[in-house]
């Protein structure tokens, strides 16, 4: 298990899901975490999780889309522990009209897809840029963005939003090739769906059971899966890690796509 004693950190988004199970394991591993979210209330009760387990946490909100609150999270979480050396950037715009209304490029309105971009993309970025500021005076540190497997491979729809994580995929290069000599580390992850509250939440149970379909791995990947892979990234067991987009999907992306038809037909439960 990755040590990350003496390490600071700071998660967004990190009040539910991907970003909840990254904060409590990463100061499970010994980190010192700043838990920021859009909602004070969810980024609370994640710190007052890790502080009952023993561990240090504090807590800010941070609305992404903003770039004084972003810079303002980055400044605290160096006010409250000294430093920062982890910054996992893993907000990003899931508001379920905006997600029913990015079906493709005719569908979108130019206001969503902008807003898509100013948040996802442009969120993502102005994290960097002010985690590398920090970075800087330290001697290094790690950021890990959160991608998605729609970043990788087109999906049928959300076009906003899958362009937004490609263009995370490209930024995450550009930083690592930009700060490497500076001994700046900056890796993505690429989720397939992952069951997390806002998925069970808003996404029908037959599209769930068709991105489970596609999986060549017999279960559909939790939080944790995700957060033990950002763990790892945060920690110097992969300090020769950098530039890289890390396809955590169960195999989703690895495989053509008459995968799952072609199964059921040998397997012989075809319907």
């Amino acid at each position: 298990m990755s040590n990350l004693l003496g390490k600071s950190a700071l998660v967004t988004a990190a009040g539910s899901g991907i970003g909840r199970a990254t904060a409590i394991t990463l100061a499970a591993r010994g980190a010192r975490v700043m838990v920021s979210d859009i909602s004070f209330d969810a980024a609370q009760k994640v710190a007052d999780e890790i502080r009952d387990a023993g561990g240090n946490a504090a807590t800010t909100v941070c609305d992404i889309g903003e770039e004084e609150q972003i810079a303002g999270t980055i400044r605290k979480t160096v006010e409250t522990f000294g430093k920062l050396d982890i910054l996992h950037n893993n907000a990003a715009l899931l508001i379920p009209e905006i997600f029913a209304e990015d079906v493709d490029i005719l569908t979108i309105s130019t206001e969503a897809w902008d807003l898509t971009m100013k948040v996802t993309l442009r969120g993502t970025m102005l994290g960097c840029r002010y985690a590398v500021k920090e970075m800087l005076k330290t001697g290094g540190g790690s950021i890990i963005n959160t991608s998605s497997m729609y970043g990788v491979s087109a999906f049928y729809r959300q076009t906003a939003y899958g362009v937004a994580k490609g263009a995370i995929n490209t930024l995450t290069e550009y930083v690592a090739t930009s700060f490497g000599r500076q001994n700046i580390r900056c890796n993505a992850v690429a989720p397939s769906m992952i069951r997390t509250p806002i998925v069970e939440e808003v996404i029908p149970d037959a599209l769930i059971r068709l991105n489970e379909d596609s999986i060549l791995l017999p279960f559909m990947g939790v939080p944790q899966d995700i957060a033990n892979i950002v763990a790892f990234l945060a920690s110097d067991d992969s300090r020769y890690l950098t530039g890289h987009v890390f396809r955590a999907d169960g195999g989703s992306t690895a495989h053509l796509a008459t995968y799952a038809d072609a199964r059921r037909f040998y397997d012989g439960t075809e319907t």
